[in-house]
């Protein structure tokens, strides 16, 4: 069972983890260095726990203590009491659902392995909004899609936002960074994927004309706020689609466009 500490002053050594979480450049730097996220609120910590992912600490405002019981009682790790204020002035915004943990970060998976397990996987170029993140993650396992690859510059899917965002859907569905962006088509081919690139191009076919092949392995990929895919990824993929649109609109939000292309191509 999680010890319980009453904790008085914010610059106890014990509580580093959670200083300024809404320095978005510290913690970046800080989370990478430790190989730690934090979870956020009591769902989200449920659900990471649940997943097999191992706290180093909680830190709650006393009335969360008995909501999360059943999680802390399975745990050696410290939990941290602190009141609401205090705990907002530590991390620096306040805490809706006055629970935090801060949980080992996992190993990353390799894009062979995740590829190796999939038959629709979500593809994304540049996404450096933790918001867009973790609503995509969330999108992509909400309409059954297997995964998502991401581009070396995406942002983090751990960062406390993308996480918060996702409810938890990062913590159980497989992802993988490319390193090798430029040779990522190469890789989908040869795992046997057929490539739909989303893209405003003027030869792009309706997304609703768009007919897979039964059985067919699908890599959906979508591209970054603004400038959307690059022109490598529009002449490497197998197909160009987009999403119709009405009233002089020409897009729609990334994660907004993700979903209703994974529903398209849903199992």
């Amino acid at each position: 069972m999680a010890e319980m500490i009453r904790v008085d002053d914010l610059r106890d050594p014990r509580l580093r983890d959670y200083v300024d979480l809404r320095d978005v450049s510290l913690r970046k730097l800080l989370e990478t260095e430790r190989g730690l996220y934090i979870a956020e609120g009591e769902k989200v910590v449920r659900r990471a726990v649940m997943a097999g992912h191992q706290p180093r600490s909680f830190l709650l405002a006393p009335r969360w203590v008995a909501s999360l019981h059943d999680v802390l009682d399975r745990s050696d790790a410290p939990c941290f009491l602190l009141g609401e204020q205090a705990i907002e002035k530590l991390t620096g915004f306040h805490v809706h659902r006055g629970a935090l943990a801060a949980m080992d970060r996992p190993e990353p998976r390799s894009p062979s392995s995740v590829l190796g397990e999939a038959r629709r996987v979500v593809v994304a170029e540049d996404l450096v909004d933790h918001t867009n993140i973790g609503a995509l993650m969330r999108n992509v396992a909400a309409l059954g899609f297997d995964a998502v690859l991401l581009s070396p510059r995406c942002a983090d899917p751990l960062y406390r936002r993308s996480v918060k965002v996702a409810m938890g859907a990062v913590f159980s569905l497989p992802y993988a960074r490319i390193e090798d962006w430029y040779g990522a088509p190469g890789l989908l081919r040869d795992h046997g994927f057929t490539t739909y690139a989303m893209t405003l191009a003027s030869d792009a076919v309706p997304l609703d004309e768009v007919r897979p092949q039964p059985g067919e392995k699908i890599a959906l990929i979508v591209g970054s706020e603004g400038p959307g895919l690059t022109e490598h990824w529009q002449r490497a993929a197998d197909h160009r689609v987009v999403i119709p649109m009405a009233a002089g609109i020409d897009s729609l939000n990334v994660a907004a466009s993700t979903a209703v292309a994974c529903w398209h191509f849903r199992p």
